[in-house]
């Protein structure tokens, strides 16, 4: 087996790590918004942590480093990173996931500071409290996980078509 093939089983096999977490975290999610139970509650707020910590984060950027090697060993110019005839659809796929990077600092961390607060006070309250639901169902947040989603999708097409 050469190289080049090895390195995109490799990037194959980040890309599922990655969205199984996307996945995972997203389902666990939905079902906070449908517990009533704070402890239950509290069990899948950790459980959303492992798919982010465990999968998401690491397989995000496994995903961009064993891409890159990928895109190397297989001889792409300017290993992907710049336009050229006939690899656009990898330039393409590398500015849409560069423009999910913004959106952890800008969005993820300062909102998750909010709802781990909300958090605390609804524990301390024994139950969900209105700041809570709030802070779950946050419009920004709910854009920017829907807007991960499609970014990865339409990634993955351009990776499988290579349409230009």
């Amino acid at each position: 087996m050469s190289i080049a093939i090895l390195m995109k089983l490799l990037h194959v096999g980040a890309a599922f790590w990655f969205i199984t977490g996307l996945f995972g975290r997203n389902l666990t999610l939905m079902q906070m918004g449908r517990t009533t139970d704070i402890r239950v509650f509290q069990g899948l707020v950790q459980l959303a942590g492992r798919f982010e910590n465990g999968a998401v984060i690491p397989g995000s950027l496994a995903v961009l480093a064993v891409g890159v090697l990928t895109a190397w060993t297989q001889g792409w110019p300017g290993v992907g990173l710049l336009p050229a005839a006939g690899s656009n659809w990898l330039f393409v796929s590398l500015v849409i996931y560069v423009t999910l990077f913004p959106i952890v600092p800008l969005i993820f961390l300062p909102r998750g500071r909010v709802f781990e607060a909300a958090l605390h006070e609804a524990v301390a309250a024994g139950g969900i409290t209105p700041k809570l639901t709030a802070a779950l169902n946050d419009r920004v947040v709910a854009l920017a996980h829907a807007y991960e989603m499609i970014a990865v999708a339409v990634i993955i097409a351009l990776m499988v078509t290579k349409p230009f």
